[in-house]
């Protein structure tokens, strides 16, 4: 709960900070000079782009929350078993041990997204985000087109 307070509270900021632009370039724009009107059509391009990541990302983490209760509903996490610092982070060398066991059956079983799914999981878990977005982004397409062989 208190990561969706914090992602709310960061959004609504984000929000407020995209509405000054506009508002200050709208400003610019009145203004009348050329110089301030040509600055203030490109701080229009600002906003536009922020709201499209902020809804990007926050339509990735329902979505990616979504399959993970899917995915806890079914059975057990391998990830369950990895020992965890004081901060609440998994051990690295432990997760990285589970890692090689959780590609491998991604592999074998490339059409389900749940398999994807715990890939990207593993991925966080050793520290590469990148490819953890990533892989989870395919699991979430996978799911949502229904590309998924249950059994």
């Amino acid at each position: 709960m208190r990561k969706r307070i914090a992602v709310a509270v960061m959004a609504v900021l984000l929000v407020l900070y995209l509405l000054l632009v506009i508002q200050l370039s709208l400003r610019l724009i009145g203004v009348g000079e050329p110089i301030a009107t040509g600055l203030g059509i490109a701080l229009l391009v600002l906003p536009l782009v922020g709201f499209w990541a902020l809804a990007a990302e926050v339509v990735f983490g329902f979505r990616s929350e979504r399959l993970g209760r899917m995915l806890g509903a079914e059975g057990e996490d391998p990830f369950d078993r990895v020992p965890r610092r004081p901060s609440g982070r998994m051990d690295r060398s432990a997760a990285e041990a589970v890692f090689a066991e959780v590609k491998a059956a991604a592999e074998n079983a490339p059409t389900r997204w749940e398999s994807w799914y715990r890939l990207g999981l593993a991925y966080d878990a050793c520290g590469d985000r990148r490819r953890a977005r990533g892989v989870i982004r395919k699991a979430i397409v996978m799911e949502r087109d229904g590309r998924t062989v249950r059994g």
